[in-house]
């Protein structure tokens, strides 16, 4: 018999086996148990977290010759979904089977009575790959099927399945597993197999799966195909080229020692031998975030990379202020990788600007043998009179009142010019009205556009209008105070200028919070009457992330290149609302 990989050899036969999702083996089982069993799910949720293994369990539970569910594994239908050759449940990979056509095939077999089992259960994987003809043939067919049909839907982006469909299924959201329910499960496995492990090897697997039980079980198969069934730290470290986490921590040592030259060198060793720098610099923002929460807390029950000792050391090294600096500079780094093809230099200058409390201690033993010299070269102290005390007083307090009076001149010329933009403003005259482009689509009480529509504005976008606003840009902070507009203005005005046309502005930010802010549907009326006071034309507002405008800069310039933009005059973008 072939080998079979360890996903498929271990892969749950009963709801009791699960790893994690307790809730949804509650929730099944209970639906089984007083028989309110619906016509149609979906198992939404990261790769490798057991949808499509619910969903065979799920089966089985309904054919089981036991009684509906039950779970023998050793009757006919059992067994035939064991091996997946059971004539009524069929599984359908929707990536390659999209199409209507092959929705068509199967609506014309779902009347078709049952082989083998009580009941016919579609298991369609993927199946946000469906195109939308695809999924409008199937509407009717998963809204009402015949009685002996249930449908199961699994996929990783429940984002892109249409509503329709949405509304029709129940839903449930499986969620990546925990460290402890990955580590117990790789444990049995190992132990079935008679295969020694070293506890740190699996601590390691469980960091490169991210909370998938399938990544974690083909990783481990992997490291044994390699180690000869002996499981060992150093072959997970050699075959997935990461450092060891003493390496990280000596790494950080030679940081706060200020041993730069030796920082460089570690640096260079792992460039040679091909670390994942990617990963790296993630551990490494895992062990400062680790230092900071025992920093804050003492609790070691909190930490979940380092030790008590380790965390201990590290704030011995590193203050509190030194690890949010630190902190900053590895997330900047991160960012920043996905900006160019060669990270390495981003590595090292990051590494570079890292900061410890030896120099903090360099710098104050510094400032306190200097407050030393220039207090030995004062020889001859300066003793004040009493006269010469109450003049100064006197000189002081005056200048003292003359600086108050200056600053508050300042705040009340401020206030006129604040005042100059808004007091006169007639809300008659502003219309109430909210316009927005026909393109956008609301979702969740925000306005969202896609990226080609994005990339369509982008087109028609004028640069001597975005430079007309840009140049008015300043003017928002007049309305900073006012009692209605003063918060959504102060938004606006933190925001960068990105694209313009006559009746659109993208705006971009860092903080993605104040994306959401922006593109909320009940800020717009307030966001559109700002434009009207400030720019005199109404206007509709839409943010993106840094994130989002870098890949919509790059694609454009892509598109560009290959002459695959839209023309402008093809571009049907019109406004809807307006007076």
């Amino acid at each position: 018999m072939s080998y079979k990989a360890l996903y498929r050899k271990y892969r749950p036969t009963t709801f009791e086996e699960v790893s994690g999702q307790s809730h949804i083996v509650t929730i099944l089982k209970n639906a089984l148990k007083t028989n309110k069993i619906g016509h149609a799910y979906l198992f939404a949720g990261p790769r490798g977290t057991g949808k499509t293994t619910m969903a065979k369990l799920f089966a089985k539970a309904l054919n089981c010759d036991e009684g509906v569910g039950h779970q023998c594994n050793e009757c006919q239908n059992c067994l035939a979904i064991n091996n997946s050759s059971h004539p009524d449940v069929i599984e359908i990979d929707a990536a390659s089977n999209n199409g209507v056509d092959e929705v068509r095939d199967l609506i014309d077999k779902v009347h078709y009575s049952t082989i083998l089992g009580r009941y016919k259960v579609y298991i369609i994987d993927e199946v946000h790959m469906m195109t939308p003809g695809a999924f409008n043939a199937l509407l009717k067919t998963l809204e009402e099927p015949p009685e002996h049909v249930i449908f199961i839907l699994a996929t990783t982006e429940p984002h892109k399945i249409l509503p329709t469909i949405l509304s029709r299924c129940q839903r449930f959201d499986f969620s990546k597993l925990s460290n402890e329910e990955i580590k117990n499960r790789l444990i049995y496995v190992l132990e079935k197999e008679n295969v020694k492990y070293e506890d740190e090897a699996l601590d390691i697997i469980i960091s490169l799966c991210d909370g998938g039980m399938r990544d974690a079980l083909s990783i481990l198969d992997q490291v044994l195909a390699f180690s000869n069934d002996n499981l060992k730290a150093k072959d997970v470290l050699a075959i997935f080229s990461i450092e060891s986490k003493q390496e990280k921590l000596n790494l950080l040592d030679d940081v706060a020692n200020n041993d730069t030259a030796s920082v460089l060198k570690r640096i260079k060793n792992y460039i040679a031998k091909g670390t994942d720098i990617k990963r790296l610099t993630s551990d490494i923002l895992d062990i400062l975030k680790d230092a900071l929460i025992y920093n804050k807390t003492k609790n070691e029950a909190l930490l979940e990379v380092l030790n008590e000792d380790e965390a201990h050391n590290l704030n011995n090294n590193f203050s509190y202020d030194s690890l949010i600096f630190n902190i900053d500079i590895i997330l900047e780094a991160i960012k920043n990788y996905k900006l160019v093809n060669n990270i390495n230099p981003i590595f090292e200058i990051a590494f570079l600007k890292l900061k410890s409390d030896s120099n903090n201690k360099i710098n104050n033993q510094e400032n306190k043998t200097n407050i030393k010299i220039t207090t030995s070269e004062q020889t001859k102290p300066y003793i004040k009179t009493k006269k010469i005390e109450e003049k100064e007083n006197k000189e002081e307090i005056k200048e003292e009142i003359k600086e108050q009076k200056e600053e508050k001149n300042k705040i009340e010329t401020v206030k006129e010019e604040t005042l100059s933009l808004f007091d006169n403003i007639d809300e008659s005259k502003i219309s109430k009205e909210v316009m927005f482009p026909n393109v956008v689509r609301v979702e969740e009480s925000c306005y969202k556009l896609s990226l080609e529509d994005l990339l369509n504005i982008t087109v028609i976008a004028k640069r001597d209008i975005k430079t007309k606003y840009s140049q008015m840009w300043g003017d928002l902070d007049q309305l900073a105070i006012h009692p209605k507009y003063g918060s959504k203005a102060t938004l606006l005005k933190d925001g960068h200028l990105l694209l313009a046309t006559k009746s659109i502005l993208i705006i971009e930010y860092d903080i993605l919070a104040n994306v959401n802010k922006i593109n909320s549907v009940d800020a717009q009326k307030d966001l559109q009457a700002i434009c009207q006071i400030v720019f005199k034309k109404k206007l509709f507002v839409y943010a993106i992330s840094r994130k989002d405008s870098v890949d919509l800069q790059v694609k454009f310039r892509n598109l560009k290149e290959v002459n695959k933009l839209a023309k402008p005059d093809t571009i049907q973008i019109t406004m809807i609302g307006e007076n």
